[in-house]
């Protein structure tokens, strides 16, 4: 079998299976934001307040999204799973549940989000001028969120199927049609703002039909009901929950860091604002891996094969250092001149060069806590991952405390201190994700994991 030592650096038994998951899932992950811009210089052409609205409204959507997240994750896990195993049935059983619950809760997120979202757009702040924007896209966005959840519980069941390419076709052709709609409703029909937010609901419709119909196909391929099973979707419930819980705490540390760099001044908020999103344009690639990882190890670990399991979670390791480094040495070369597109303020334009310093030297440590998160998810370790987060997120808060106690606002270190309780954050979750890796614990063979 090989090892991190005899392996050859470029050429690995599970380079092919990686990167057959890992590069359409990296454009599918890119296309999304890239696509989001386009979106946003349509709305842009109506003026100021009503790309402001977008902001806000989307902030608040965003934020939906990434709650639900767990509605990809868990069930890629419980499909690849039972795929290893042979049982494809049960496999589309899960999927067809993991649908179900995604109606569910995206019928929910439409009764008790319509109604909150005047209170929603007040708590993000927005002006007078931009609340009714931001109120007109959102309560229209909002009749998209089933099918946006129905994407994401489609997209898992794929995965789970190993089958990366279609949720790529998928993505990009929502996303080409969302564009088209807007530039049709916005400009040619003259619907303002609104019309993006329709644009966004018949595309992400579009999607939802699309992934439903193969599901479909698959059930009656299989011989599997269409229909609801109450224990399926109970069962899906409750390791989403799990996985709720995990994406919670790690939301919360990363709105903390922000509340903590907008406390030491304007130029630390603005310059945490550029360092933030070059950091997580970076986790973009590490997360392709990542997703990749949750495919390959339920499959591994379905088909009852401890070594593969193991000795793909060293390859994608292997990986996530490997590209990690590529990005130290990427963030090390621009860092010079990464400040000049967003500021000529000189204390802004410090502040960024010297977080970035962090930024650079975290990417190898983002690489290994990105593919484990990754690993585990495939494996329905989903407890522990919960756990490990909540705990993580414990440890963060005194350091955060004790940035606000030692920094002066405005002082030009404040914000490189804060980035390295960041740092010091991402070391706990290191040790928690490689510590549990180590061990046996996580390695539950079968197609299901009790």
């Amino acid at each position: 079998m090989p090892t991190l030592l005899s392996a050859p650096p470029f050429r690995h038994l599970h380079d092919r299976e990686i990167f057959r998951l890992a590069i359409p899932t990296f454009v599918a992950l890119v296309s999304e934001p890239l696509f989001l811009l386009t979106d946003s210089a349509i709305v842009g052409t109506l003026g100021t307040q009503a790309l402001g609205g977008l902001g806000v409204a989307s902030q608040v959507l965003m934020t939906l999204a990434n709650l639900c997240i767990f509605l990809a994750y868990g069930t890629t896990s419980a499909v690849a799973r039972q795929f290893g195993a042979g049982d494809t049935t049960s496999g589309i059983r899960s999927g067809v549940d993991g649908l179900w619950l995604a109606a569910l809760i995206g019928a929910v997120v439409v009764l008790l989000g319509y109604p909150a979202a005047p209170w929603l757009v007040d708590l993000l702040g927005a002006s007078d001028a931009v609340t009714p924007h931001a109120l007109s896209y959102l309560r229209v966005s909002l009749l998209s969120t089933p099918a946006l959840l129905v994407v994401m519980a489609g997209t898992g069941v794929l995965r789970g199927l190993q089958d990366a390419t279609t949720p790529l076709v998928v993505a990009v052709g929502s996303n080409v049609a969302n564009v088209l709609l807007a530039l049709a409703f916005v400009l040619g029909l003259g619907w303002g703002i609104a019309g993006s937010a329709w644009a966004t609901v018949l595309a992400q419709t579009a999607g939802a039909v699309v992934y439903v119909s193969i599901v479909a196909r698959a059930a009656r391929r299989n011989g599997v009901s269409l229909a609801p099973s109450r224990a399926g979707v109970t069962s899906s419930a409750r390791a989403g929950a799990a996985l709720f819980v995990r994406t919670v705490s790690l939301r919360i540390v990363l709105v903390l860091t922000t509340a903590v760099a907008a406390r030491l001044g304007d130029a630390q908020i603005a310059a945490h604002q550029v360092a933030f999103q070059m950091w997580s344009l970076l986790v973009f690639a590490m997360d392709a891996i990542a997703i990749a990882g949750q495919a390959i190890i339920g499959r591994y670990l379905g088909s009852s094969d401890a070594g593969g399991a193991r000795s793909a979670t060293r390859r994608m390791v292997e990986w996530g250092v490997l590209v990690g480094l590529l990005f130290t040495a990427v963030v090390l070369l621009v860092r010079p001149w990464a400040p000049l597109p967003f500021t000529s303020d000189p204390q802004v334009h410090h502040a960024i060069t010297l977080t970035l310093l962090v930024v650079a030297a975290l990417q190898p440590l983002s690489g290994v806590v990105m593919v484990l998160d990754g690993i585990l998810m495939g494996a329905g370790d989903q407890r522990y991952l919960a756990w490990a987060s909540f705990w993580t997120l414990l440890a963060f808060l005194p350091m955060a405390a004790l940035v606000l106690w030692v920094s002066s606002p405005g002082s030009p270190t404040a914000l490189l201190y804060l980035w390295l309780a960041f740092g010091g954050w991402m070391v706990a979750r290191g040790l928690t994700l490689g510590l549990r890796a180590r061990g046996q614990q996580w390695v539950v063979l079968g197609a299901t994991r009790p």
